[in-house]
């Protein structure tokens, strides 16, 4: 089964965007492999406010690889070259999830990622902690939200520009089988 990996870039103080949605503030470090990255992922999973911050910077077509956009707003005939899909998001993402294929990047942003990770739909959170502190913006995982554990399974430091990838397995807690007894 395909693997759904929330891939993102976050302020030391928990943003992925700032106030206004900007992301002029994420640095690239020349350590980081962004080709081999793009190369693990055949899939993009992007929320409507994200698809449509990367529009207005020129990026809202085709990404090279399938594109799906969350939205009840959108509207299909306007960007023909991505999947707008408004309704039934959990069936939508389970049934990319059993294609065969490589991994789905869950490209942006918190509310997608806070949706599906409630729908235990998420399988890693990696993290790029850029060295900057916005003091507001969008948060990593928008209020309200399930705790969720998760477990730490790599890191790795960017001494040229003080990036600290992590990745952790997310853990989910399971229900206990036992019945009750009447």
């Amino acid at each position: 089964m395909r693997r759904i990996r929330y891939s993102v870039a976050m302020s030391l103080d928990g943003y992925i965007a700032g106030p206004k949605g900007e992301a002029d503030w994420i640095i690239m470090d020349p350590d980081i492999d962004f080709a081999g990255l793009f190369d693990q992922f055949d899939t993009f999973l992007i929320g409507r406010r994200t698809f449509e911050a990367m529009a207005q910077a020129g990026q809202g077509g085709s990404l090279g690889v399938k594109t799906i956009v969350f939205s009840r707003t959108l509207r299909q005939q306007d960007y023909p070259q991505v999947t707008i899909v408004g309704e039934g998001v959990e069936e939508t993402v389970a049934a990319l999830r059993a294609e065969a294929g490589k991994d789905i990047w869950l490209f942006g942003g918190g509310s997608l990622f806070r949706s599906l990770l409630e729908a235990r739909l998420v399988d890693t959170v990696e993290v790029g902690i850029v060295p900057v502190l916005l003091g507001g913006g969008i948060p990593l995982l928008p209020p309200p939200a399930t705790q969720t554990k998760l477990k730490l399974t790599s890191h790795q430091i960017y001494e040229k520009t003080g990036i600290v990838r992590l990745e952790y397995a997310v853990s989910y807690t399971r229900p206990s089988k036992r019945r009750r007894r009447k």
